[in-house]
């Protein structure tokens, strides 16, 4: 399956590749050399840490490289008046008697705790596409509940949503 991604995900995907193989995997071959020097190698913990952080560098490298490679590049538009990529939406949640607010992103770009949703889980694939005053029904994980669509603002997708770490 290919990721759905923007052009800046790709820019910042891109980015953080040159970050980490310009700037950190030359520091962090160096602290393997530094550490390996201190002697016997099976229980030099300061060596295995720094080996192990370099192989999360590289491994983060490739796991950019093969998302980009294999991306579908999608816009964020949507039609005028309903739920698009990169607009935040405020729902009514009636079971709880509230009101939640979130920004629905790429799937690289979400970060419930920060209120930004992926387009791809359940609550965006509910809301994606749907106007001001709809009833959806998310279903995720076994369970369902509905939404009512209070109010939608028409966002642009600023950068300032950082990729995800893993």
């Amino acid at each position: 399956m290919y990721d759905e991604l923007t052009e800046k995900d790709i820019e910042k995907m891109k980015a953080e590749v040159e970050h980490r193989k310009l700037t950190l995997r030359p520091e962090l071959i160096a602290e393997v050399k530094r550490t390996r020097e201190f002697g016997d190698l099976s229980e030099n913990f300061e060596y295995k840490e720094a080996k192990r952080a370099k192989n999360r560098n590289d491994s983060r490298i490739r796991y950019l490289e093969a998302m980009m490679k294999t991306a579908k590049i999608i816009g964020g538009e949507a039609a005028e008046g309903t739920v698009g990529l990169y607009d935040k939406v405020c729902v009514y949640v009636p079971e709880d008697d509230e009101l939640e607010s979130y920004q629905i992103v790429t799937t690289v770009r979400c970060d419930p705790t920060e209120g930004r949703v992926s387009k791809d889980s359940p609550f965006g694939r509910a809301v994606f596409g749907h106007r001001v005053g709809d009833k959806v029904t998310v279903v995720g994980d076994g369970c369902s509940y509905e939404v009512e669509i209070r109010s939608i603002e028409k966002m642009e997708d600023d950068g300032s949503a950082p990729l995800m770490p893993y």
